[in-house]
């Protein structure tokens, strides 16, 4: 999921905050002597590294470690990672591996991986492989016989899940749904008898034409809208999918949803206008 970065604002809260006990200073202690002594990254290994979907400094200890110690960083956008990694104070040897040239690159990867190489694939935001680049390359690397390891992190699904309010024991992503309405509503459908949430990603620009589709099929299903998680402007709206189409048709609409729904879903049946008007419509949306 694409997310523009923001740089880490936190020097003067940790000049102001409180010295840490004795009991603190030893356990701090005790995890940077843990972090030096810790084994190199593993010869002939794929690193799969979350990296912010917003805000810096959820960047984990470890994927700076990833990032500085591997022999070669494949992104999905060098010159988005290479900001990330000015950032960090880090300089790699960068190459592009994006959704259409992840089987074109795949080759010269393993070969550098059989030489006992080591590189750390990073997409834009979150995590690689879900709704972003990386399944592909993932398949071939394990198909070659090498080795794959992820290294965790943010991802939008699971940020927007917790403090979402639904349930979370059991959840279903799709990511992005189809574009064209018809099967967009289709796919909705469908997806109606899934027990759990159900968490997709979606656009400003079709975020209320989702809507739209949701309030005629589950009017009365609670629906949570995320955007901008981890950034100044995170914003959670909840109510039911019209509630919500008219919060949003009141202002103007940025950034990228997590789109949230909730149960009971019972499938209402679509006017028979709104079918003639999906199908007069398939290829204008």
């Amino acid at each position: 999921m694409q997310g523009g970065i923001l740089p880490f604002q936190g020097q003067k809260a940790i000049a102001n905050a409180p010295q840490p006990s004795p009991r603190g200073v030893a356990v701090l202690q005790a995890v940077r002597h843990r972090m030096q002594t810790l084994p190199p990254l593993q010869p002939g290994t794929l690193y799969l590294v979350a990296t912010p979907i917003g805000n810096l400094e959820d960047i984990t200890h470890r994927a700076v470690r990833t990032l500085r110690e591997c022999d070669l960083v494949a992104a999905e956008d060098t010159r988005h990672t290479g900001q990330l990694l000015k950032h960090l104070g880090i300089s790699k040897p960068l190459i592009s591996c994006f959704q259409h040239s992840e089987t074109r690159r795949a080759p010269e990867m393993i070969e550098r991986l059989r030489s006992g190489g080591t590189i750390a694939y990073v997409t834009d935001a979150g995590t690689p492989g879900v709704s972003d680049p990386g399944e592909r390359l993932v398949r071939m690397i394990l198909e070659a016989g090498l080795r794959v390891e992820s290294v965790p992190g943010p991802c939008a699904v699971l940020a927007a899940l917790t403090a979402s309010g639904l349930p979370t024991a059991q959840f279903h992503f799709t990511g992005f749904l189809p574009r064209k309405s018809g099967a967009r509503r289709n796919q909705l459908s469908r997806l109606a008898a899934v027990p759990g949430t159900l968490v997709f990603y979606e656009s400003p620009h079709r975020v209320e034409k989702l809507l739209v589709d949701l309030a005629a099929l589950w009017p009365a299903t609670p629906v949570v809208l995320a955007r901008e998680l981890t950034k100044k402007f995170e914003q959670y709206l909840r109510g039911t999918a019209d509630q919500l189409r008219q919060q949003l048709a009141a202002g103007t609409v940025r950034g990228e949803f997590v789109v949230l729904v909730g149960e009971p879903r019972a499938n209402s049946s679509l006017p028979a206008e709104a079918d003639a008007e999906d199908a007069a419509q398939l290829d204008r949306d």
